[in-house]
């Protein structure tokens, strides 16, 4: 019997119980390959090959059907636990929000796993009977890489019997359940997804209201703050500057920061009114963490971009144990960032190893360091010589390292008790010297320093009730240090040495932190914090309150007050003058000291945007500046001190921060963020002056689209854009008659009208395209991101110009652009 086309695909269809149509493609792709005559054969004979063809057709068409439908997969795991205690929840729920079947339950240790969850983004809610629903959103899912998720949930203070119908999103509050107002929970995966953030938490944050960003420092001046001021924490201890190339251009920034987004955790950044557990800082706090590695299977990155390589490696260290490692070491591309001739290199490792026990807690060895090597060189054509700075070089390195032991062990499922020991090392090498007409060198600046810390912290965590949470903690810092700077005070003169110290003294504190629940819409959140120099015998307590009002479902009001303390830089301390002698005049210093007041009004407009503002007044008082002189450490830039100081100076910053964002939904998401503020302080001479960071208003936009393609819609097309308008640099009118008169033609300021002039307002524009291709068990990320592309011009001050005879403006439009691969495995 012969057979027809129409008939042989029927019966295909039936014994391979696949579609007629999918059997035509397949049949056509067989006819392209065979001869005609073998075609016609096939259909003449079809009954003798029907079974062949129907395995065939069924064989292609699954695996044309799984190209076409499916795309890959990976596993969502992680943890359960009380917000309060961190203590694990048992059997609570966890699953992806719009999802049917995609959920599970925690086990007996508050673990899960939802597997088989397609790439893309997506959103995980977990709910346990009295505690209010947790949601995290923007969770990108990737075919390299499980996802693993610490869900805090918080307990409800209601009765049982009554319905709890607010959910709280990981994006609303701050990690630390007793900030109050001015805090902010950050991922590390907005730091590579917006744009502005290069992969760096401390650019990340400049998107935040109350912040003002530069580009080519990251340094963090927080409402009109200098960026020393600022505190950095890892793991629970404050460490050294993490920034590559600190404290060069900006005190208290760099160029980015050795923290990698490839081994950071969500963290917490305060601009305000911090909770008790945190001191000695006056402006704001980076409360960063390290995550743990993956403790089921090994998985690996290697990234290579302008900026450097990259290479990142995690999994168990013991599967049976669930101990497990994460590290990534990064070194830059050499030469690719140059200055004058000169080369900035610079690599840095971070690492965590995690190992849980059964009944002794869980034990976490943790560290991060770098190394940087900047060198610039002269200009060779002494023809080409206008400033002094064509014909100085300088050579400088700079080391930074922090790691340290900790421990957390669970006495019951309501109280812990957390230790860590720790170290910090930093040190800089500098050397710069001056060339006449005839090449010949003058050194004018010897560098040596190192400063050591020895750190003992403990904390101890108390949930009583669902209404009330205790923290109790101290802290011990032995601090080591031995520093030697020398300066010429003119070219051709000898090294005259300015700070020179070598000895040791320790910094104690302890603080006492609760959270009390006064109803179902009221929360205190008070406490108490102290701190000891021994150097001086200088102290300080400083209480801490916050009140928030949950009005509705969608606003809530708050109130946040605390008094705060900062001790001066090592360096300062030990300042000698040639009227002093050996005698080190800054060694009495007492603390800068500051009092935060801060309102906050939050408006939950759906459950993707939200309204916050957050009106504020902070006053300074203590603090060291130079007697008869309009000079303050509110406004220091240098990295280096050489007059003597009093605590007879005062300051004060007011102003509003306002933010409108809309979260991540169908590939959409904006954030608009604005600042209002005035930064003022009272020098020596008693006179106001504008800070050296009163910008006055700094705004932000945000918007960044992403779209699923590729034949299965597994690959993520991302564009992300930023514009920064704020208030330009603040400078003091030149001294033109101490200038010309100076031997060195060294630009001389008049500093009794300190920081009274402003330069242009700014336009910063930031951009972020990535695309991510999505492969089973492996993902390929391109990506190019910006910098300023708008060409934003920062002032770095005057230079005499040799040639011209005239004083020139020092400026520079710095752009950054970075290309980068990246493989994930």
């Amino acid at each position: 019997m012969k057979m027809n086309k129409t008939m042989l695909l029927e019966k295909i269809a039936t014994r391979s119980g696949v579609s007629v149509d999918e059997c035509g493609v397949v049949l056509k792709t067989l006819e392209r390959v065979l001869s005609e005559e073998l075609t016609r054969k096939m259909y003449r004979y079809g009954g003798w090959i029907l079974l062949l063809i129907a395995l065939l057709v069924s064989v292609a068409a699954f695996g044309q059907t799984s190209e076409r439908k499916s795309r890959p997969v990976q596993t969502i795991r992680g943890i359960v636990v009380d917000g309060d205690s961190k203590y694990p929840i048992p059997y609570a729920t966890v699953k992806l929000a719009g999802t049917e079947g995609m959920g599970t339950t925690t086990d007996s240790l508050g673990r899960f796993a939802i597997r088989q969850v397609p790439v893309g983004r997506h959103t995980v809610e977990a709910a346990f009977m009295g505690y209010e629903t947790g949601v995290f959103r923007e969770i990108l899912v990737t075919s390299a890489k499980e996802i693993y998720l610490e869900i805090p949930l918080k307990e409800s203070v209601n009765e049982l019997n009554e319905v709890v119908v607010r959910a709280r999103t990981n994006k609303e509050e701050a990690m630390n359940k007793m900030a109050t107002t001015g805090a902010r929970m950050l991922s590390v995966e907005e730091a590579s997804r917006y744009a502005g953030g290069f992969d760096d938490p401390a650019r990340l944050v400049s998107s935040f209201a109350g912040v003002a960003p530069s580009v080519s420092s990251n340094g963090i001046s927080i409402h009109g703050n200098a960026p020393h001021l600022l505190q950095w924490r890892l793991e629970d201890v404050e460490i050294p500057n993490p920034n590559h190339f600190a404290d060069i251009a900006t005190l208290g920034g760099g160029i980015l920061s050795s923290l990698s987004s490839q081994v950071l955790g969500n963290s917490d950044f305060f601009t305000g009114a911090f909770p008790a557990e945190y001191g000695n800082a006056v402006s704001g706090v980076f409360d960063m963490k390290l995550r743990n590695g993956n403790n089921q299977k090994n998985e690996n990155t290697i990234q290579v971009g302008i900026m450097g390589l990259d290479v990142a490696s995690e999994g168990p260290l013991s599967k049976r144990h669930k101990a497990s490692y994460i590290f990534n070491y990064r070194y830059s591309t050499t030469g690719l960032l140059n200055l004058d001739g000169g080369t900035m290199d610079y690599q840095d490792l971070n690492f965590k190893l995690n190992f849980p026990t059964q009944k002794a807690g869980t034990f976490s060895i943790w560290g991060t360091s770098l190394i940087d090597k900047f060198k610039s060189d002269m200009e060779k054509n002494t023809e080409k010589w206008e400033y002094l700075g064509d014909r100085s070089e300088s050579r400088d390195k700079q080391y930074m390292a922090a790691g340290g032991i900790s421990h957390r062990y669970f006495f019951n499922s309501d109280a812990s008790l957390k230790t860590t020991v720790a170290a910090t090392y930093s040190q800089l090498d500098g050397g710069a010297s001056m060339f006449n007409h005839a090449l010949e060198t003058t050194p004018y600046m010897d560098l040596k320093s190192k400063h050591a810390n020895l750190i003992l912290t403990s904390t101890f965590n108390r949930k009583f009730s669902n209404r009330f949470t205790n923290k109790t903690g101290f802290t011990y810092n032995a601090m080591f240090y031995n520093m030697n700077l020398a300066i010429a005070p003119y070219e051709a003169h000898l090294l005259e040495t300015v700070s020179q110290g070598d000895g040791n003294t320790s910094l104690i504190s302890a603080y006492n932190s609760s959270s009390v629940g006064l109803g179902d819409r009221w929360t205190l959140n008070a406490g108490i914090y102290g701190q000891f120099l021994t150097l001086n015998n200088q102290w300080s307590v400083e209480p801490r309150a916050g009140l928030k009002w949950q009005a509705t479902p969608k606003a809530t009001f708050a109130l946040a007050y605390g008094m705060y303390s900062r001790m001066e830089k090592m360096d300062v301390y030990f300042v000698k003058t040639k009227s002093t002698g050996d005698k080190s005049v800054n060694k009495d210093l007492d603390f800068t000291k500051a009092q935060h007041i801060m309102l906050s009004f939050g408006y939950k407009i759906s459950d993707r945007m939200n309204l916050k503002i957050e009106p504020y007044i902070q006053f300074l008082h203590d603090v060291p500046v130079m007697a008869d002189s309009s000079y303050s450490v509110l406004s220091r830039s240098d990295f280096y001190v050489e007059d003597a100081l009093v605590n007879k100076g005062k300051g004060r910053n007011i102003g509003i921060d306002i933010t409108l964002e809309r979260f991540l939904e169908k590939g959409l998401y904006y954030m608009i963020s604005g600042s209002l503020f005035d930064s003022r302080y009272r020098g020596g001479d008693g006179k106001w002056y504008n800070t050296k960071f009163n910008r006055n208003y700094v705004i932000n936009g945000l918007v960044g689209k992403e779209w699923m393609l590729g034949r299965n819609k597994q690959n993520i097309l991302s564009v992300n854009l930023k514009l920064t308008l704020q208030g330009g640099d603040r400078y003091s009118p030149i001294n033109v008659e101490a200038t010309m008169s100076h031997p060195d033609k060294e630009v001389q300021y008049d500093e009794t009208r300190a920081f009274s002039k402003q330069y242009s307002p700014m336009l910063i524009g930031n951009y972020t395209v990535s695309y991510r291709i999505n492969k089973k068990k492996v993902s390929h990320e391109f990506a190019v991101k910006g910098l300023n592309f708008t060409g934003a011009k920062e002032y770095y001050g005057h230079e005499y110009n040799v040639k011209t005879g005239k004083i020139d403006v020092s400026d520079s439009s710095t752009v950054l652009t970075n290309v980068s691969y990246k493989l994930e495995f």
